[in-house]
């Protein structure tokens, strides 16, 4: 018993690390994240090279997880890959504050959707070994709920610095102060935890190739799920373009949402643990109502529909992670983490491009997309919860 609670707080231990680390580092990008595109447009970019820029950074942000998440399982380099990836990914930040054109400042934010994807797989499976102790949900939803602290003060630390008119130039200069302060601790949490793996006592092999059947089911659960949540920049250009919020309202609305986003992971996670995957269900079915909320109101409709979308966020990213760890052995999470991501960011840069074609051709018809294909997820992961409890049984 006392090397289990031992276990359990060293497990603790290390995501909460790792949580400072995200913490930091969404402060970084995340804040950069919120000016991002009126920044490209003051270098002189067109609203189409934001909108590509935007989108391709997105698609090479997730697309390539699979690749990495393959490679890190292969070499099981899980540090080196988490550490260059989290060096690409926050250092490009502050270099904006240098850009003296669109196209090298284009350059350094696909740059850093780049570095996420390095990172992100190598990451999640030292986590998953972690949540073995501490509980898969709470785990994963503790480290998002840091995660999303960052996002919510990155994007309101900017929003101060342009009311205060210091400038885009030196938004992006003072994040490198985050952007230094994650790569310190995690190379604290590299010398701490050099082997993250022991965490978890059941390390077996899969005997077959390929992922099981329910893996499949459930990456097509999410990929609805992202097809039909709208990404902020499209949330963004209707604030602006119905004259919903003024421009120091939008990081702040962002930053709210992030705030939700943070305590929705933590009561989740925990839900998760308890009840297991239909708790996303029901997460799915409140956070499908955030658009006719967002899209066809006023200023106060609108903050209920991102707090919405708050919740989707948060249920999404303590969950979905959460239960990859129950579906896949350890010794192919990676990969299990890297296939997984893309085909989430495969769906959700589809799925935002035809909302943002349907914005401009019947907003009833985006909105009815975006309600719909979440709605179409739940039954998908009802057959998932069925499929387990006969597994089970």
């Amino acid at each position: 018993m006392k090397n289990s609670r031992l276990s359990l707080r060293t497990a603790l231990k290390f995501v909460i690390l790792l949580g400072v680390v995200s913490l930091f580092a969404d402060a970084t990008y995340e804040g950069a994240r919120s000016i991002a595109g009126p920044y490209l447009a003051v270098l002189g970019a067109s609203a189409a090279i934001v909108g590509i820029v935007s989108g391709f950074g997105e698609l090479i942000g997730y697309g390539l997880r699979s690749l990495f998440g393959y490679i890190s399982d292969k070499t099981g380099k899980y540090w080196t890959m988490t550490i260059l990836g989290y060096a690409l990914n926050l250092l490009a930040v502050p270099l904006l504050a240098l850009a003296g054109r669109w196209e090298i400042a284009a350059f350094l934010m696909i740059a850093e959707r780049m570095g996420k994807a390095v990172r992100t797989p190598a990451r999640d499976a030292m986590l998953s070994h972690a949540t073995a102790q501490t509980g898969r949900g709470w785990g994963f939803g503790l480290h998002e709920a840091m995660d999303q602290i960052g996002g919510m003060l990155g994007p309101a630390v900017v929003a101060l610095v342009l009311y205060f008119r210091g400038g885009y130039r030196n938004a992006f200069g003072l994040l490198l102060i985050p952007a230094l302060l994650a790569l310190g601790v995690l190379a604290v949490a590299r010398f701490q935890y050099p082997h993250p793996r022991d965490f978890e006592e059941s390390q077996e092999k899969q005997g077959k190739k390929g992922f099981p059947r329910i893996f499949w089911i459930y990456l097509a659960a999410v990929a609805l799920l992202a097809a039909g949540f709208a990404d902020f920049p499209l949330i963004a250009y209707h604030f602006k373009k119905a004259s919903i919020l003024s421009d120091e309202w939008v990081p702040v609305f962002y930053a709210i949402a992030m705030g939700v986003d943070a305590l929705a992971a933590l009561v989740f996670g925990r839900l998760f643990d308890r009840k297991g995957i239909p708790v996303m269900a029901i997460a799915a079915l409140i956070s499908s109502l955030f658009a006719p909320l967002v899209f066809l109101g006023g200023f106060y409709s609108a903050l209920l529909g991102m707090t919405l979308w708050g919740v989707g966020m948060g249920a999404q990213e303590s969950i979905m992670r959460a239960a990859i760890a129950e579906m896949v052995p350890a010794n192919r999470r990676g990969s299990a983490y890297g296939l997984f991501n893309t085909g989430f960011g495969v769906f959700w840069f589809l799925g935002s491009a035809l909302m943002g074609i349907l914005y401009s051709i019947s907003l009833p018809s985006m909105i009815a997309f975006s309600v719909v294909a979440q709605f179409l997820s739940v039954p998908l992961l009802l057959w998932i919860k069925r499929m387990t409890d006969a597994k089970a049984k």
